[in-house]
């Protein structure tokens, strides 16, 4: 993700997962929709909760309560599931509550985190008056042998009938 410039601020999507804010390229983003049973995934990498069927389509969902070190918790009505795109892949990532838009100007744009141990999936930070948030960018969230991992998963599916 290139920091935005001062003439086309970029726009992020703001969530909220255990009271933290993170935030999400809002070109990622392709829609929003209210959480929905979800179907395991055997031999799915730790970091997917399961499969989302949203209209005949089947999604990873992306654990990011594990990924970010939050305490599992089982999943509610009242969670939103992002889908989004992670490179070629569509995804899913369950949160607490979507938020809304933020435009982030080049004045509020920190690109120094992706440069932190640990944080290989962060595209940098928007500094907002109301605190600091981590924009998360999806094509690096997935290691490259959770990538593999969760292909295989995939393709073990049957086929429909």
């Amino acid at each position: 993700m290139n920091p935005p410039s001062e003439a086309r601020p970029q726009e992020v999507l703001l969530f909220t997962l255990e009271r933290q804010r993170y935030g999400l390229p809002v070109e990622d983003v392709r829609e929003l929709v209210r959480a929905a049973r979800l179907t395991p995934l055997p031999q799915a990498p730790d970091v997917v909760e399961g499969l989302l069927n949203l209209r005949g389509d089947l999604l990873p969902v992306l654990d990011l309560r594990r990924r970010f070190r939050h305490p599992a918790r089982a999943l509610s009505p009242m969670d939103h599931f992002i889908v989004a795109s992670a490179g070629v892949r569509r995804v899913a990532l369950r949160v607490d509550r979507a938020e809304g838009l933020h435009a982030v100007t080049a004045g509020e744009w920190d690109p120094s985190p992706r440069e932190l141990p640990g944080v290989g999936y962060v595209a940098g930070a928007a500094k907002l008056p109301d605190g600091l948030v981590l924009v998360h960018d999806l094509r690096a969230f997935l290691s490259e042998a959770e990538a593999l991992q969760l292909d295989a998963a995939l393709g073990a599916l049957p086929e429909p009938s």
